[in-house]
């Protein structure tokens, strides 16, 4: 299938069902309108953290620089090892790491040896401590200590050689990156900047926290778990508070918005009741799919862009918008990012122990708790409850349980599809 280059060419496709969008149709499209972003920023390493790598990191060295030890013992010459019994050997130095033996290692001799530390000349193989015992005669080797030459050395250049690729563009930095690079002496990166992220909620029923709530009012929760999620994801985040139902407010919210971030983000004013009205307006700043998708929480999901930005509507009750952000928002934020390798939360099987009532005809995202061990296995069950004003179960959660569109009543005991959110919530 030819994906479309405009969001006005995708409303045309004959595949476009605005009123019952799968998920995966849905993942699809979005992700054919996502261009990363370009500009990119030198920043000292430990700042680089949580970013993405905007060129290759290549190696300025050896690693390791020099022959090492693999393990604590005597470097020695394999030659010099009796094809059965016995071997004795005269010491003649010690080789610590960073602290190499002055002399090298001739015919009948060998190095004390410690792991890390540089080869002495002459060595060409250490043997483990355990396989040796040193007396007033010398250093005894016991038989078949080692079976071949360069056995427990490591060479230079064995894990990464002067002018490799350590590391691609679109690479995110994590802990395990940032010690790579600092062992290659590598003081500063080059990362693309950060995304710029607007995000607001909509509806009269919401007020801040610390403001006496009157009958039939909420606090809005949404805006902190939009704002959670997108700091664990990296984003700059720039948070424009509760925006009234108002035609002039939300106008005046939306082009703001739009100026300021890559990517505007609402939560509530994209159900069937205001849909009409919020695509007009939208329709005035930039295009907008408008779609229903075929999924249980969250059904009502706009997406488009506005101006230079793309604009994800998402709903309002609050597990909805949690699941909507992790099956659709985050994937695209990711991508955006300059992450390379990006997809869906990945999944895997497991039973579950409690039954499941569903109908055919959406793809459903219930709130699961995984448990178990590696003895016994794991196994999944629901956090109870799944409406979609239950912030609770989000809370409980550490996965979500997929069940496909066209999967009915689950049994306990049979096998379902899960995705961990340990990391991510």
């Amino acid at each position: 299938m030819t994906e479309p280059k405009t969001l006005r060419e995708a409303c045309c496709a004959d595949d476009y069902d605005p009123n019952s969008m799968p998920v995966d149709r849905a993942r699809a499209l979005i992700r054919t309108f996502l261009t990363p972003v370009t500009t990119v920023e030198r920043v000292a390493l430990r700042a680089a953290l949580g970013r993405v790598l905007a060129a290759d990191v290549i190696s300025p060295i050896d690693v390791p620089g020099h022959d090492n030890s693999a393990m604590d013992g005597y470097a020695l010459r394999f030659a010099d090892l009796a094809p059965a019994g016995e071997t004795l050997l005269r010491r003649v130095g010690e080789s610590f790491a960073g602290k190499p033996a002055a002399a090298s290692v001739g015919s009948g001799e060998c190095v004390r040896i410690f792991t890390g530390a540089v080869m002495p000349a002459g060595a060409d193989t250490v043997v483990m401590q355990e396989r040796a015992g040193e007396d007033a005669q010398g250093v005894r080797i016991a038989a078949g200590a080692v079976t071949k030459a360069g056995q427990n050395r490591r060479f230079a250049g064995e894990d990464l050689k002067a002018g490799q690729a350590v590391f691609a563009a679109g690479q995110l930095v994590r802990p395990a990156e940032l010690g790579m690079m600092a062992s290659l002496g590598i003081g500063e990166v080059p990362v693309y900047r950060r995304l710029r992220v607007a995000f607001f909620s909509t509806g009269d029923e919401l007020k801040s926290i610390g403001t006496p709530l009157a009958t039939g009012e909420v606090y809005d929760s949404n805006r902190y778990t939009i704002y959670g999620m997108l700091q664990r994801l990296g984003c700059d985040v720039i948070d424009m508070g509760v925006v009234p139902d108002v035609p002039e407010a939300l106008e005046a919210a939306f082009a703001s918005a739009a100026a300021a971030a890559d990517v505007v983000i609402t939560s509530g004013g994209v159900s069937v009741g205001e849909a009409d009205f919020v695509k007009q307006l939208l329709d005035k700043l930039g295009e907008v799919l408008f779609w229903k998708i075929a999924m249980k929480p969250g059904r009502p999901l706009a997406y488009g862009r506005l101006g230079a930005a793309h604009f994800f509507g998402l709903p309002g009750n609050p597990v909805s918008v949690m699941v909507t952000f992790y099956q659709f928002v985050r994937e695209a934020l990711l991508v955006l990012q300059g992450q390379r390798d990006v997809g869906p939360l990945p999944t895997f099987k497991l039973p579950l122990t409690t039954p499941i009532r569903k109908a055919p005809g959406r793809t459903e995202f219930q709130r699961g708790v995984l448990s178990g061990d590696p003895a016994n296995g794991y196994t999944v069950r629901t956090t109870g409850e799944q409406g979609s004003g239950v912030l609770s179960s989000m809370s409980q959660a550490n996965c979500f349980i997929v069940l496909p569109t066209a999967t009915g009543n689950v049994a306990a005991g049979e096998l379902v599809d899960v995705q961990l959110l340990d990391g991510l919530i």
